[in-house]
């Protein structure tokens, strides 16, 4: 059984920083792109960004500058790095994996993690 589970999510501040990551565990034979997503009320899930497993970081316009993607592969560990954050930012923020595990791939998601902007 593959998991993803987020942590880091939380009240900040405009201006303010926080650091979201992401664990897969389980039977993964191997991890290919990783990234994350967000849903603010009201709205779809948009991209925020997302790695590949050996190329470059890809960001929505709305983030570009101001958040970082980055991954741990022995950790099997996806983190999103957020400065200067907005109250736009606002939203539940969920991890996205594409995972071969048990002879098949599949793209998993993380239960996602309330992250608010607010002064």
């Amino acid at each position: 059984q593959v998991r993803l589970v987020e942590s880091g999510g939380g009240l900040v501040q405009p201006g303010g920083s926080l650091r979201l990551s992401c664990a897969a565990s389980g039977s993964i034979f191997s991890i290919y792109a990783m990234g994350w997503y967000r849903q603010a009320p009201g709205k779809e899930r948009e991209l925020v960004a997302v790695m590949p497993s050996g190329g470059s970081a890809h960001y929505a316009d709305s983030v570009k500058g101001r958040f970082t993607i980055s991954r741990d592969n022995v950790k099997n560990t996806v983190y999103l790095q957020m400065n200067s954050l907005k109250p736009e930012d606002t939203a539940v923020y969920y991890c996205t994996a594409d995972i071969l595990a048990g002879g098949s791939m599949r793209t998993y998601w993380g239960q996602g993690t309330q992250v608010t902007v607010s002064s």
